[in-house]
């Protein structure tokens, strides 16, 4: 979709690494790896709620 191949990946990669340097690159990494973590597990949470602990959508609809 966007034409992103493996010679503008390396550019990119190498614009990142003069920008925040070789040692903030690991807790960049952490960092984006629990945010997509956290992510996830809040859908994962929100898929094994059950039914009464989902929220009404009527009453929250009554409200407005």
């Amino acid at each position: 979709m966007f034409g992103i191949g493996m010679p503008e990946l390396l550019i990119i990669l190498v614009i990142i690494l003069i920008i925040f340097g070789a040692g903030k690159l690991p807790e960049i990494g952490g960092a984006i790896g629990k945010g997509i973590r956290n992510f996830k597990t809040s859908f994962h949470d929100e898929d094994n709620l059950s039914d009464s602990e989902k929220p009404d959508k009527k009453i929250e609809d009554k409200d407005k």
